[in-house]
């Protein structure tokens, strides 16, 4: 059965009582812990991390993770000025996106990079930048994920320059007299080592073709183990025969290439916890199943719904956690008026639910969904049913906790609208 990452008892009891749920409680320990972890990537000649802030951009999380040194890759224009506003110096910020921004001159004047990732982003770039220097993000033909909807490398994907369009690229760049400095490769969440070790050396092979290149990125995707029987990636496996794929680049170029990473889900995943309460209570009887309902949903975290993934649930009685309950199998489901908020789907198939055993659970018990930092506050389905936005904490360093996003209020969700 599964057991809490960070919290303790005395947490969970300050948290009802001072905080409510449904609520996102982040660890600062062991963010902390990652972002040093990261900078041990093996590497060559020398190495940059970048945090990929589209899986938690809360401003308190940024700020920690530029504190332990590292920078910004921003996923759009809104992003990278959230960013800013969270103290990042635009010198450390990095814009690779698949809607470029209008504004983006303002951005780039002011020391931003960008990987421009198509040849229609290169165009509009060029007109007005001509003579900059930039990054290009390719699509190098391959990928690797978790699923189909975590793999963005390959033919069925949209993210990058196709690989086969190489040539075009590079006469646009000369066109505009863009000096490339960067190139840029992602293949998805799965992080499968021999992939990884191929993406790097066709990825290589766009460096040889552009003499200016001093940095190559080679994304994230770095996969964790949210569950027992889950195999976390061992980032020096994967980086090790990388580093040595770059010091033979080294040694029959000349060239020492810096480079770049950009993990989110690593750093984040189990650094954060969602409590939640259980609300309800149905049953289907002797043919069926036994429903808890909890006061959160998709509309907190969508990764079950979407993609069958699969986060450690813990049930805490209401009474506190040292009273025995009877273990059952029973399916967990979120408050929304939609059948597949379900957070017990079958792994890898959202359309099939699954049970838990988990202890036989009440209404009023604390249900705590685990492993939750990444790709959930961010990339839930916000505000379905006009359910406000849960509130997030941070529970620092010395075991304190403290508010870092406010629940949001009724009135704060009907505020834009208008009467024609």
């Amino acid at each position: 059965m599964d057991s809490l990452r960070f919290l303790t008892p005395d947490d969970l009891d300050q948290i009802r009582i001072d905080f409510s749920t449904p609520t996102f409680v982040y660890d600062e320990a062991t963010l902390r812990a990652n972002a040093r972890a990261v900078k041990e990537f093996p590497n060559a000649f020398g190495l940059f991390a970048r945090y990929a802030m589209k899986a938690a951009p809360t401003s308190a999380i940024v700020r920690i993770l530029n504190s332990e040194g590292l920078g910004i890759d921003a996923s759009s224009g809104f992003e990278l000025e959230r960013a800013v506003r969270a103290g990042v110096g635009t010198e450390l910020i990095s814009l690779s996106t698949q809607e470029f921004p209008d504004e983006f001159r303002y951005w780039i004047q002011d020391g931003v990079k960008t990987n421009l990732c198509s040849l229609n982003q290169i165009k509009k770039f060029g007109e007005w930048g001509k003579g900059e220097s930039i990054g290009l993000r390719f699509n190098p033909g391959l990928g690797s994920g978790g699923t189909n909807r975590t793999n963005v490398g390959g033919p069925s994907s949209s993210f990058g320059i196709w690989k086969d369009d190489l040539e075009e690229a590079k006469s646009l760049c000369k066109e505009y007299g863009l000096t490339v400095e960067k190139i840029h490769t992602h293949i998805g969440s799965g992080s499968d080592p021999e992939v990884w070790k191929k993406v790097a050396s066709m990825s290589l092979d766009l460096v040889r073709n552009f003499k200016d290149v001093h940095t190559l990125n080679l994304g994230g995707g770095y996969k964790v183990a949210r569950m027992s029987d889950e195999q976390a990636t061992d980032l020096r496996e994967i980086g090790e025969p990388v580093k040595q794929l770059f010091e033979s680049f080294a040694a029959e170029t000349g060239r020492k290439l810096t480079l770049e990473i950009e993990p989110g889900t690593f750093l984040l995943a189990n650094a954060c916890s969602l409590v939640t309460t259980v609300q309800d209570i149905t049953s289907t009887g002797s043919e069926g199943y036994r429903f808890l309902k909890l006061n959160a949903g998709m509309t907190e975290i969508l990764r079950p719904s979407l993609y069958g993934a699969q986060h450690p649930i813990v049930l805490v009685p209401e009474e506190g956690t040292n009273k025995f309950r009877e273990e059952m199998e029973q399916v967990v489901v979120g408050h929304c008026c939609e059948s597949g908020d379900l957070l017990t789907p079958a792994p890898g198939d959202a359309e099939k639910l699954a049970t838990r055993n988990l202890p036989r659970g009440e209404v009023g018990d604390l249900c705590i969904i685990e492993g939750v930092g990444a790709y959930c506050s961010s990339m839930a389905a916000k505000n379905y049913n006009s359910f406000p936005e849960a509130a997030e904490v941070l529970r620092k360093e010395d075991g304190s906790l403290s508010f870092i996003r406010q629940r949001q209020t009724f009135d704060q969700l009907i505020e834009n609208e208008m009467a024609p």
